[in-house]
Parts: C-alpha cells; structure tokens; sequence
C-alpha cells in the first residue's frame, strides 16, 4: 500500500480522513515538527496538511512553514493543503509556494479520494520518468516505457559495442538524431566525437565539400585546406540524416568511403584512411527509391545491415505524459518558472492529440507551456489545445462552469501578454483592478498579486 501523511491537530479530522482513504497505509501527524518527522522516516508521496496547525491555529503560518518545509527535505511530494470555507487566501499562496492542490473543510471522502488518488498517480508518473533515465546500467537518453521503446532501448544497447552501420526509419520528429546519439553514448566510440549532418539542409553543390572536406585552391573561394564533417569524426560516430536526400552522383563516393574506409577532399589526390562508425536515417521509403532509381542500391544494401525502425509518438501508449514531465522539469529549472505539473484539461489534451509532429511538437508546446503558465499548474489553454480536435473536453452545458472557463483563459492570456503587469492586465480586460484581484481569488488562478 502507498503511504499517506494526515497533517493535523484535529483528532476528529484525523480519523476521518483516516476512515476515507483506507485504501492508503495512513500516517498520522499533528504538528509542524511531528510531520517533518514522518516525511524524513516515511518518505510519503503525497501528504495532506492542514494550514491550521497549533500554536497558533487561528492563522495559517504554520501550516506554511510546514509546507516549505516538507517541500524543502521532499521537493517531489504532492502536498494537499487543507482548509475552511473561509481560508481561500492562505490556500492560494499555498498553491503559490508549490502545494500540488487543496481542498476545502467540511470533508467529503468521495471528493478527497479523487484528489489524493490524482496525487499518486501524478508522484507514480513523475518517479517513473526520473528512473527512466537509467536503463540496465547505461544512460541512452531514449525516455519512454512502451513496448516498443523497450525494444528500441535493447537494440541500440545489442548493436552499439559493434561496427555495424545503422538505418534508423522513422516519421520526422520521432527522435532519429536521439537515437543515434544513443548508440553512440553505450558504444566505445562515447569519448570521441559525434558529427551529425543533415544532407537536406545542406545545398547539393556544397554537401560533396561538407562531408569530405577540400583542399587550399580547390575552388574559387576555398583559401585554406579545410576538413570535411567524416575527418571531424575521426575515432567517433558520423550521422547522416536525411540520407535519402543525398544527391544520386555523390552517393557513390560515400559508398566508397563506407567499404574501403578512406576519402579524398576536393582538389586532393591522396587517400585519407578515417576510423568511423556510421549511423543514417531517413523518413523516406528507400526501397522504393531503388526501384524508381533515385538511390543506389549497393549503398542501400550497404547502409541497411540493421534497420531501427523509431515509432510515431501517437502509439506510444503513456510515454507521451512522461516525455511531457520529463520536458516540464528541464524547462521549468531552465527557464526558471515555477510550474511543476499539469492540470487535468492539460493532461487529457496531451492523450487525446494526435502529435503529427511526434517528440518535436510536444517538446515545443511543453516548452511554450512553461513560459506561458502563470502557476505551479500547466493548463490546456497554456499548451495551446483549444482547437476543433480537442473541443470536446472544452464543452460544457453548465453556463456558470462557461463562464468561469471563459473568464480564467481571458485573465491568464492578459496575464501573460502584458508580462505580469496588474495594471495593463485589468486595462486590457476593460474591468478595474479591484474586480480583476476578485476574479483571481474567486477562480483560484495561480497568480501573485
């Protein structure tokens, strides 16, 4: 069974909270220091603090003291302030200081189990994604836990201690270079370099002088010996992406390169021997470009000794929630943002999207989320989702839940367009600042007045 902290003095309140979340091995507290206590000893995920703790119950401030505490020794732990009816301030600047969510006093064990239970799911979810980054003893930087992933992750660590050249196939976004990178971070190539190149973004008439390098004279404009991206490579990884844009004539200087292990920059007539391990991809069929002959095909044969095939992001079952908190975490530290999970309109959002632009877009709309939000909780509105696609978890035939949604999305946009100002955010909603402070705590929006 988990384990869950009761913070309070309350006995009354103690057993029946107790009573209501039996399906949790309990831990009582009723103190600012005894809950200290219990979280170094028990180590709980999820904690439930009344804000109203002794000596001095009629305030909140040592609740809060608590709650820094608690959140200063166990930074992960989803904390649950509880309330009274008349104590919504207090629960906002707890919310503000990093509690996961609160709840409001008389207790209602239907509502206070749904709470509690999101809290572990969410804790689950977030420890899952910080041990993904060690698998059997070696860190690929491929996250995830899919099927699918698992066998990715046990490929690259079977063919990384060998000299086997790689195809990775896979939808543009789904994590190509990642992968590569991967192979080259379990093999014994991990201290030397790795190159990439992307043979699309590079025009056909200098992509020959990208790879190979050329020498003084070579060209007009080519005033010293330069070398090319295989020589940068030496001893470590080259990783061609994009390999089935690679101009059909230069293609049977990289197969020559790829058997007999050695180069010629442009305007040279030596052999340079180069010791490197190759690595390409594409999102393109290049069976089909043999046959329609816009590839070679001995250097289709040669590259595809082993082909990785790296699955679209949308049947990757829940490895979208982990990447997106794996994403949340390095943004919010890099950014310096205080949001630290997503809120349950996010969280459907994120599972029901399609993702045609696999890793890449959820990346991009996490990292837009984080510089957006302007609380501890990621919303829908923040990653964007309000389109035709997501409409269905947005209705609701409750006017006064509209209105209550419709009015948060203005507050929060205004919020964020006119970079925190209370004063151009009240202007640009056309309400006084007085009605705007109101709304925020009426609606519980996390932001610092």
């Amino acid at each position: 069974m988990e384990k869950l902290l009761i913070v309070d003095d309350d006995l009354g309140i103690q057993k029946q909270l107790k009573w209501s979340l039996a399906d949790y091995e309990v831990v009582l507290a009723d103190t600012r220091e005894s809950a200290i206590a219990a979280v170094r000893r028990h180590e709980p995920k999820v904690v439930t603090l009344d804000l109203g703790l002794p000596p001095d119950a009629a305030n909140a401030s040592e609740g809060l003291e608590a709650l820094k505490q608690i959140l200063e020794i166990a930074p992960h732990t989803k904390v649950i302030v509880i309330t009274g009816n008349d104590d919504r301030t207090h629960a906002l600047k707890a919310i503000e200081m990093g509690a996961y969510d609160f709840y409001q006093k008389p207790v209602d064990a239907d509502v206070i189990n749904v709470i509690v239970s999101r809290a572990f799911s969410l804790a689950t979810l977030e420890t899952d994604n910080r041990s993904m980054k060690s698998i059997v003893g070696c860190d690929t930087g491929i996250i995830g836990s899919s099927e699918s992933i698992d066998r990715l992750r046990l490929m690259v660590q079977r063919i990384a201690p060998t000299e086997i050249t790689a195809l990775l196939l896979g939808e543009s976004g789904t994590g190509k270079e990642v992968t590569a990178k991967a192979i080259h971070k379990v093999s014994d190539r991990s201290d030397e370099p790795f190159v990439a190149i992307n043979c699309a973004s590079i025009p056909e008439n200098l992509l020959e002088s990208e790879l190979f390098g050329f020498e003084k004279g070579a060209f007009t404009g080519a005033h010293k010996t330069t070398l090319g991206k295989i020589e940068c490579a030496q001893g470590g990884t080259l990783f061609l992406d994009e390999i089935g844009d690679m101009p059909y004539h230069l293609q049977a200087k990289l197969l020559r390169f790829l058997q007999e292990k050695v180069i010629e920059r442009l305007g040279g007539r030596k052999e340079i021997p180069v010791d490197v391990r190759v690595i390409c991809a594409t999102n393109q069929n290049l069976e089909v470009m043999v046959s329609e002959k816009a590839f070679r095909e001995d250097l289709f044969y040669r590259i595809t000794e082993i082909t990785l095939n790296i699955p679209p992001l949308r049947d990757r079952d829940e490895d979208v929630l982990i990447l997106a908190n794996f994403f949340l975490q390095q943004y919010a530290a890099e950014y310096k943002r205080n949001a630290k999970s997503f809120a349950d309109d996010a969280l459907y959002g994120l599972r029901h999207h399609k993702w045609p632009g696999n890793i890449r877009e959820l990346q991009n709309k996490v990292k837009s989320s984080v510089i957006m939000s302007t609380s501890s909780q990621v919303t829908a509105f923040d990653l964007g989702f309000f389109d035709k696609e997501n409409a269905e978890y947005e209705l609701s035939l409750n006017l006064r839940a509209v209105r209550e949604q419709a009015e948060t999305i203005a507050i929060q946009k205004a919020y964020a367009l006119t970079d925190g100002n209370m004063s151009k955010t009240s202007e640009l909603l056309g309400i006084t600042r007085p009605t705007l402070y109101s709304l925020i705590e009426k609606y519980r929006i996390g932001i610092n007045v």
